[in-house]
């Protein structure tokens, strides 16, 4: 039996009504709208809110897998887009190659995306390179979120490399690169990175509302901090000895920074 890897391509565009013309999973990455508020009992003002749950349909991403979102936020429009499990990235089919996962992001004039997906969890033996593309406008609002665990329980890691690349109204907001696990440069796990640590995150918030009054740079805890950017945007980078407590330092960031 020959073994092929998998290119599947998901597709969310969100309008302002709280409709939702493009919902297309493929392969392994399957959408479901899971909430959507109706006008009624939205913000006054505000367009209704819609939630898209993606549901992991087979087991991915493998080596040599080709996987993507692609989220278009229309203006005045309200998205958030969460997961139903975590992502584990699993060894590959002989010499497939890394997998390839990719997120693209377009957020509207006046619009808003919440991107809250579930953990990525770094297999051993595993090789997964994710890239991160956000376009938004001027009057954007984002919330990105994004969690990386290395190894299952009791498990080393495997080779996990990302990219989050943000721009605000054509110019560059946020471009970072981050490389873990066996293969990355020396010193991924020391104390000017991990700190032997097995969970990283960071959240990314955009409010036009902080234009001119930037949130202030603070520490949260011992291993978190909150940086302001050079744009209405603030970033959280925090480590973890695990997801939980990952997901609790996270939380606590953005209900502070969403206020």
């Amino acid at each position: 039996m020959t073994l092929t890897s998998v290119h599947a391509t998901a597709r969310i565009v969100a309008e302002a009504d709280g409709g939702l013309p493009v919902l297309a999973g493929d392969g392994p990455l399957a959408l479901r709208r899971t909430r959507a508020v109706p006008v009624a009992a939205a913000v006054p003002g505000s367009a209704p809110s819609t939630r898209v749950t993606v549901v992991g349909a087979m087991t991915a991403p493998l080596g040599g897998d080709r996987l993507a979102i692609e989220a278009e936020v229309r203006d005045g429009a309200r998205l958030t887009v969460d997961s139903a499990a975590a992502t584990v990235a699993l060894p590959g089919r002989g010499a497939a190659g890394p997998a390839t996962y990719d997120v693209r992001l377009t957020v509207g004039e006046g619009a808003e995306l919440r991107w809250l997906p579930e953990q990525l969890v770094s297999a051993h033996g595993s090789a997964l390179r994710m890239r991160t593309t956000a376009e938004l406008a001027a009057g954007a609002r984002l919330v990105l979120r994004e969690e990386l665990i290395l190894g299952r329980h009791g498990e080393e890691p495997g080779t996990l490399a990302t990219r989050l690349t943000v721009r605000r109204a054509g110019r560059p907001l946020l471009d970072q690169e981050l490389a873990l696990g066996p293969g990355a440069p020396g010193g991924w796990d020391g104390g000017a990175v991990l700190g032997g640590h097995r969970a990283s995150g960071q959240l990314l918030v955009v409010d036009p509302e902080w234009e001119g009054n930037p949130v202030e740079p603070r520490l949260l805890g011992d291993t978190a901090a909150v940086t302001p950017l050079a744009g209405p945007a603030a970033l959280v980078t925090a480590l973890a000895p695990d997801a939980l407590l990952l997901r609790r330092v996270l939380d606590e960031a953005l209900a502070e920074l969403t206020s």
